[in-house]
């Protein structure tokens, strides 16, 4: 596999680097200490701002990769999946209990909740050094000086694009640290909307479009971009803004890996493959986080192991009641399809698919969608798989070779975890260098000229032009065979239909969802999904108060949305640990406990319908100019 000499110059210099910038796991209020490799003497000019800037965007990577990677948690409080580890107390399942404030927030087997949190601010933090000592380096040109800008203005706005849509008002932080801070205030998150859109203007300005895999592009600028313009209403930006992206980065409409001579593949298996993420003809990715085999600190994507169900439990037994599968292939046998571990990957069901995602969301005109459970090379079902056990072939039983049947009494806890369809194409990573495949080195995308077609869509719904907005959805449902929409059936929820098919396991739902929420919101808009019903911000969340679960509809968009789509929640789902249960005040995640009983001389405010709540004071206004920590009339 080869590997961009430059971007492995950067890596490593970002693996050096660390030593400036505090690992994700540490608490964003330590400062560091000034080590050999400071930023004194590394932030010198526009390489060692760079390789700075190189350590965020390696970070970036974290949120995917590994067993029970934080992404899940986003695709797990949204309509799309559920938690699907049932063998165990703890996991996001009852959401009145796992999402509270001092709960365990930040680990595989509950949720990432406080890792987000973690590892936002200290993206926040790498930003803002390289902003805040930009001046003090060397540069060839102002051009060179304004795209190492831009790219730090994006790596911040990033952070706090998802910072702001799970954690509502939140500490506003936009200069270097260094001191401890136990004096931070919430700060209102329009106003922070404001200050990034703004920076990213700048950023989609200077940041350069061709660029190495992994580093900050024009078109990823824009994507962010874009995004805050639908959250304050600048829909015409926003779709000046989409079309130079699209005009620049065109779909990838025929096959183009060597996938294409495999049999059971199409389209969708080459964009999603390894070697399409590494193709630079692809000019439909915007911005990659990597991983390689050769790379220092490479790390495996283990979409497989989270995604995959758990095939190999216990509960899949033969009808003659013998063990029906193995990640051990038997002796002699050379048809691939048996050797599930290598056709399938060895999943353990973490990511549960609802149904919303893999059925109700294709429809008759999705017949011929290469994304679709109708195309069975591209999704899979458990019962896709075959009896692969070693000592059926041995025992010459029957069952040996055949598809894999539903135990009449497989229990709850079972079904959900090892009896459902995925999306194979999306999810499957060869891991080469593995003896169990759980999904290996491979660059990810991040953000592909696909969603600047539904970002545009969306804007032109917001606009109320539906016919422009059917015009801007049909190019990715044409390349992926669906048939074209019209106006008449365009609403938010053919857009968000669109997304899921699309973006699964790549887009933050959840905060997709709060983003249209918060929109909703402001506007007022009548939601033509929910019969004309409309929304406020001043109860965004729910009234607050003492037990305060409430689920009932019509105070934020999310809930409705989430409550009505995925056929789980609030449904009376239960297996004999939990019932899949949220509330409305779950639109937004719960500040973590810790991070406010630290601040002892400021106020972090809980988000309402949390215990803490009722000391919140109001949020303070981010200025529209100049810095809140930097020095006094910075316009940076």
């Amino acid at each position: 596999m080869k590997i961009s000499k430059i971007y492995k110059k950067t890596l490593i210099g970002a693996s050096i680097l660390t030593a400036v910038f505090s690992s994700c796991s540490d608490s964003w209020l330590k400062p560091e200490p000034l080590s050999f490799f400071s930023p004194e003497s590394a932030f010198v000019d526009a390489n060692g701002l760079m390789a700075g800037l190189t350590a965020a965007e390696r970070n970036m990577r974290h949120e995917y990769f590994g067993d029970g990677a934080p992404i899940l948690t986003e695709m797990i409080q949204s309509d799309v999946a559920v938690e699907g580890t049932t063998d165990k107390s703890g996991p996001q399942i009852d959401m009145d209990i796992s999402l509270l404030p001092d709960a365990n927030l930040n680990s595989e087997n509950t949720t990432k909740v406080k890792w987000y949190w973690d590892e936002g601010y200290s993206g926040v933090k790498y930003a803002n050094i390289i902003i805040s000592r930009i001046d003090d380096a060397n540069f060839k040109n102002e051009e060179e000086y304004n795209q190492v800008l831009g790219a730090a203005y994006f790596q911040r706005a990033y952070r706090y694009y998802k910072l702001t849509h799970q954690f509502g008002d939140i500490p506003y932080i936009d200069w270097e640290i260094k001191r401890p801070l136990v004096d931070s205030y919430s700060y209102d998150k329009w106003g922070i909307f404001a200050r990034m859109k703004k920076d990213l203007e700048f950023a989609y300005q200077w940041v350069p479009d061709k660029v190495d895999r992994g580093r900050t592009s024009k078109g990823a600028c824009g994507i962010l971009l874009m995004k805050y313009c639908l959250l304050l209403g600048d829909y015409d930006q926003a779709i000046k803004i989409g079309n130079e992206i699209v005009a620049a980065h065109p779909l990838m409409t025929q096959r183009f890996t060597a996938n294409k001579n495999k049999a059971n593949t199409n389209l969708m298996h080459d964009l999603h493959s390894v070697e399409a993420k590494l193709d630079m003809t692809n000019t439909e990715g915007l911005m990659y986080v990597v991983a390689y085999p050769d790379i220092q600190g490479s790390a495996t994507i283990q979409t497989m192991r989270n995604a995959v169900p758990f095939w190999v439990a216990a509960a899949i037994k033969t009808p003659d009641g013998k063990t029906g599968t193995s990640v051990n292939v038997a002796s002699g046998e050379t048809n691939p399809e048996m050797d599930l571990n290598k056709s399938y990957g060895r999943g353990i069901g973490r990511l549960r698919t609802s149904w919303y995602m893999s059925h109700n969301i294709w429809g008759e005109k999705e017949k011929q969608d290469l994304r679709g459970i109708y195309n069975r090379d591209s999704w899979k079902h458990t019962s896709d798989l075959k009896y692969n056990h070693p000592d059926l072939k041995k025992n010459n039983n029957s069952w040996y070779g055949k598809n894999i049947e539903k135990p009449v009494a497989m229990a709850v806890e079972d079904t959900i975890r090892s009896w459902y369809d995925w999306p194979h194409y999306k999810i499957f990573v060869p891991d080469p260098l593995a003896t169990t495949w759980v999904g290996g080195e491979t660059p990810w995308y991040i953000y592909r000229s696909a969603e600047a077609w539904l970002l545009l869509a969306e804007a032109y719904y917001w606009k109320g032009d539906l016919p422009s907005a059917a015009s801007a959805i049909n190019p990715v449902r044409i390349r992926a065979g669906a048939d074209p929409l019209i106006a008449s059936e365009i609403n938010i929820g053919t857009i968000l239909d669109e997304r899921a098919r699309e973006l699964y396991y790549e887009e933050n739902r959840h905060n997709e969802l709060v983003r249209i929420s918060y929109i909703y919101a402001k506007t007022g808009k009548a939601c033509e999904v929910f019969g004309g019903r409309t929304y406020k911000l001043d109860n965004f969340s729910g009234p607050g108060g003492t037990n305060s679960n409430i689920k009932q509809a019509g105070y934020n968009f999310w809930w409705d949305w989430v409550n009505s789509r995925n056929n789980f929640y609030n449904k009376g789902v239960k297996h004999k640990w939990a019932e899949y249960k949220i509330s409305v005040h779950h639109v937004l995640w719960p500040i973590p406990a810790t991070e406010i009983s630290l601040n002892t001389q400021g106020v972090i405010n809980q988000n309402i319908g949390y215990p803490g709540a009722e000391k919140n004071v109001p949020p303070l206004k981010v200025p529209e100019t100049g810095t809140v920590m930097g020095p006094e009339g910075s316009t940076r």
